[in-house]
């Protein structure tokens, strides 16, 4: 994995079929405490705060807004 392409946490994604946009909670790591390319996501589901751990392969950034 290209460590360029790497999401930090407070980074705005969205899964590659769709669906919400999603803050990068936290950037998950390994024994080595090397980023394992999973990252846990948070999100609203309406008024609900819903959260998910998703691969970096199913994830693209969303463009900020001007």
């Amino acid at each position: 994995m290209n460590k360029k392409t790497l999401f930090s946490v407070g980074d705005i994604v969205k899964l590659k079929s769709g669906g919400p946009d999603m803050t990068i909670k936290e950037v998950l790591t390994n024994m080595e405490d090397k980023p394992s390319g999973n990252y846990k996501c948070q999100w609203f589901a309406g008024k609900k705060l819903d959260m998910g751990v998703f691969p970096h392969e199913s994830l693209i950034e969303v463009a900020e807004e001007s």
